[in-house]
């Protein structure tokens, strides 16, 4: 038995669009039946659950009579609208039957990485935990635009489980292991224990299987166990029919070791989940001072700015020297201000400019080293 499975108490599940849809589009009530089935057990014998759950874009697919999933983003919203009340009320329906409420939790990245709105998602998940509630998490598909283009909802499931501290992360989907190779090819093997990344060496890794209604693949599934074995989190990778085994700690599926270290979870969601919107070029002494003393950066050290941004924005710290991103941060000042700061001192700034112009770039807590 994997102790570390056994020994949980807050899990986070993450199920892909193709393990409760259709080929075709819709729910297959069956598999979203057998899944709650299994959560609803876990969450009713005194643990915490967290659901991650795809599907909302291919469940909107058949009620909008569309035959495979859209590639425009205005119709990709249109179905997420669809068939994410759909999907919603097919787990309301189905946790009931063990008595339990369930909340939903519509997230952006742009939730998470705001001090304001991260504090906010933290207790939101916190609060229908403490009440006994089951959080189903999704992202915004309906308004998002590059959550839907590049992001993937294995690494959402990722960085949920570092925003809600779970004790473990299990990514279901259609395939029941990581293999060295394609799993369909006999001369592929199972590989049942990841301990780092030695471990991935030499290993074929798929992308977006043929069922034409996900966006994932075995590339994002071990991407994410990166992402939560980073933040101290094991990874129980498996298939969606032995969800049952996997977390009752039977040796199914592949087992990601964690890391022995946990990071700060604001910082490393801003790490992991924030695409930035410009880049600081960055002198010597500030490289210096970010890196090496984990300093402020101060307009002083900034020698040129890239992109269009504002405040509260990401931006990556680049060395001016290298052209290397070495931080990324929250920057304090709109792109259009910081050009007439560059190379000034803060309290030059202030005696002529007021004493708004007395902060930090980038303050340190909002400063991740990359």
């Amino acid at each position: 038995m994997r102790e570390v499975v056994t020994g949980a108490r807050r899990i986070v599940v993450k199920v892909g669009s193709s393990s409760l849809t259709t080929a075709t589009g819709g729910i297959d009530e069956q598999r979203v039946d057998a899944l709650v089935d299994v959560l609803g057990a876990l969450a009713t014998g005194g643990r915490e659950v967290v659901l991650v759950s795809s599907g909302a874009i291919a469940a909107g697919l058949a009620p909008l009579q569309l035959r495979r999933r859209p590639r425009d983003l205005a119709t990709q919203q249109a179905a997420a609208s669809v068939g994410q009340g759909l999907l919603i009320g097919r787990y309301a329906a189905g946790f009931a039957r063990h008595g339990l409420t369930v909340g939903q939790v519509l997230l952006t990245v742009d939730d998470v990485t705001r001090r304001a709105h991260y504090r906010n998602a933290y207790r939101t998940l916190r609060k229908l935990l403490d009440l006994g509630a089951l959080p189903i998490v999704n992202e915004n598909d309906t308004v998002a635009t590059e959550e839907i283009r590049f992001g993937d909802n294995d690494r959402l499931a990722a960085l949920v489980a570092a925003l809600a501290h779970a004790d473990l992360l299990v990514l279901l989907s259609d395939v029941d292991a990581l293999y060295t190779g394609n799993p369909s090819d006999p001369a592929s093997r199972k590989i049942s224990l990841v301990r780092d990344d030695n471990d991935l060496e030499g290993i074929t890794i798929g992308s977006a299987g043929k069922s034409g209604v996900g966006t994932g693949g075995m590339v994002t599934k071990v991407e994410a166990a990166r992402i939560a074995t980073g933040f101290g989190i094991p990874v129980v990778l498996t298939a969606a029919p032995l969800a049952g085994p996997a977390l009752a700690g039977e040796e199914v599926g592949t087992l990601f070791q964690a890391s022995a270290s946990r990071p700060a979870a604001r910082l490393f969601w801003l790490a992991h989940a924030t695409a930035p919107r410009g880049r600081l070029h960055l002198d010597e002494g500030a490289v210096a001072a970010v890196v090496a003393r984990r300093k402020s950066l101060l307009p002083a050290g900034i020698t040129a700015v890239d992109g269009s941004f504002a405040a509260g924005d990401p931006v990556d710290l680049v060395d001016a020297g290298s052209g290397t991103p070495v931080a990324r941060g929250l920057v304090n000042y709109d792109a259009i201000e910081l050009p007439a700061l560059l190379g000034r001192s803060t309290p030059e700034l202030a005696a002529e400019l007021g004493p708004g112009y007395e902060r930090e770039v980038v303050h340190r807590d909002d400063l991740v080293l990359l």
